[in-house]
């Protein structure tokens, strides 16, 4: 679309409501953001050190979980300190050039943790299908190369986002009806034509969820059909146990990430309360969750833990 000379400015300022109809329970609201906050940021943050300063743990599966945690550190810094400036202080106003920043790095490292659980479910599909191999398979340039590919898919297919939503005019309110900016919320504020913008962005989040889930199936259906063929169900069992972790993360990200794309595409065109914790829950809950997974059914984690939190003996003698 072609703006004329008379289209109306991009707006210098958005308004962010919070939770629509809920201002007055704002302050009881934050409570449990403001614990999940706290958990991503320590947990994550733990994860990241103990796969720095433990040699045991430069495999490529804690190199990716080590993605992981910094991904779910972004998304978690990249939302929560507005949203509790709203809920705590009613610092609803928010410069463009912020809002825009916010929603490139929401929907990229969305994006990037999409990728990574895709290479996390590549590294359990080796280990299984090919441990022979697996040291040969998934080197350190290897692993690099996938990092450095989920990356760039990543930003490639979401940088577009802000400039999109920027070439639009928006004559009318500049309300933005979350306590983030949604680049589907944003969009909607336009008064010209969003064809463009809708399309991409659906076309996005089809390319990632379609594209990965079915990768991610396909992965665990081998593993599923090795496990089958080993000789005892202990061995099955020792062998699963090592994807448990893994499955329970896709889960926390795809499950809510999927219900709240539906209610964003094909539920009510106002936003309501239910479809804006939704839009929050997706983004805060797999950070806050993946690293107790992780620490509780990763035995090398939980080994260095212990060893770092229990006191070290002194020789009487």
């Amino acid at each position: 679309m072609i703006l004329s000379n008379d289209s109306p400015p991009f707006p210098h300022t958005f308004f962010l409501t919070g939770i629509p109809g809920q201002t007055a329970a704002h302050i009881w609201i934050s409570l449990p953001f403001c614990f999940m906050f706290f958990l991503a940021v320590t947990g994550n943050g733990v994860l990241l050190f103990l796969i720095q300063t433990e040699h045991s743990l430069h495999r490529p599966m804690f190199f990716f979980l080590a993605m992981l945690s910094f991904v779910d550190l972004v998304l978690s810094f990249s939302t929560l300190p507005k949203m509790l400036s709203i809920f705590w202080f009613g610092a609803t106003a928010i410069s463009s050039h912020s809002c825009l920043s916010q929603m490139f790095f929401i929907h990229a490292f969305s994006a990037m943790e999409s990728g990574v659980l895709v290479a996390m479910a590549l590294d359990r599909f080796v280990a299984i299908c090919n441990p022979l191999r697996y040291a040969t398979i998934l080197t350190p340039v290897v692993v690099a190369k996938v990092g450095g590919l989920v990356v760039l898919r990543s930003v490639g297919l979401t940088i577009s986002f802000p400039s999109l939503a920027h070439r639009l005019p928006y004559c009318g309110s500049h309300i933005i009806a979350y306590t983030y900016c949604e680049q589907m919320a944003v969009v909607k504020l336009a008064c010209g034509a969003t064809t463009v913008d809708n399309f991409y962005a659906f076309a996005v989040a089809m390319f990632l969820g379609v594209g990965d889930v079915a990768f991610i199936s396909y992965s665990y259906g081998q593993i599923v059909r090795i496990l089958m063929h080993f000789p005892s169900p202990d061995a099955r069992a020792k062998a699963g146990s090592t994807c448990t972790a893994h499955v329970c993360v896709i889960l926390f990200f795809y499950g809510p990430g999927f219900l709240s794309v539906v209610m964003q595409r094909f539920g009510p065109p106002t936003a309501s309360a239910a479809k804006v914790i939704l839009a929050n829950f997706y983004l805060l809950f797999p950070p806050a969750l993946d690293p107790i997974v992780y620490g509780v059914k990763t035995k090398e984690i939980q080994e260095r833990l212990v060893k770092i939190l229990s006191p070290k003996r002194i020789d009487p003698t």
